[in-house]
């Protein structure tokens, strides 16, 4: 159950990145150092499963007046996916799960960004995620300024959208995983 469970979260947390890929602007880096995907996701209905995926690189294209982007994506390492507790990261490595042996990497890249008003926005974008690409919407707030923004996405990945093997202990684990991203610009 856990295996399922932090599979999914991690694969919704790849996707950080705002994007319109057809926009003009500044592209800036995304600091893996200082970035970080959680995730989180039930198990057995009453606690909750966590981990991490780390970010091997991403950009935003940003408007030189505003620190809402106007495109961005990612590539998350899921080799490096861990959740602190070995036995369930290497399920979630193996094949049953997110299968880092054929597909080491995961993708974001944006193809609509909303702003809510000078702090806030949506970002619609197309997530990979062990071979198969879905949609996935994250709501993000912006920090700091526009010369440093720092962003805050919460988004929520549905975990049988992404064609991995299901277990027979499938149902005592949560169908969503929520996914929580704080990313910082070089």
């Amino acid at each position: 159950m856990r295996r399922a469970a932090l599979s999914f979260a991690l694969l919704f947390a790849l996707s950080f990145a705002p994007a319109r890929a057809d926009e003009s602007g500044a592209q800036r880096a995304i600091d893996p150092a200082k970035s970080t995907v959680g995730f989180s996701i039930s198990l057995l209905f009453v606690q909750h499963v966590t981990g991490t995926v780390p970010i091997l690189s991403g950009k935003l294209t940003l408007d030189e007046d505003s620190p809402i982007p106007l495109s961005a994506s990612a590539v998350l390492d899921a080799t490096k996916l861990t959740t602190g507790d070995r036995d369930q990261t290497n399920a979630l490595h193996s094949g049953d799960f997110f299968d880092v042996a054929r597909f080491p990497t995961w993708t974001f890249r944006s193809t609509q960004v909303t702003p809510h008003g000078p702090a806030a926005f949506g970002m619609d974008g197309v997530l990979t995620i062990h071979g198969v690409s879905q949609p996935e919407h994250l709501d993000v707030t912006v920090g700091g300024d526009a010369a440093h923004p720092s962003y805050h996405a919460v988004g929520h990945v549905d975990r049988h959208a992404f064609g991995m093997s299901v277990t027979r202990i499938d149902p005592a684990i949560g169908g969503t995983a929520d996914v929580i991203l704080d990313i910082a610009l070089k």
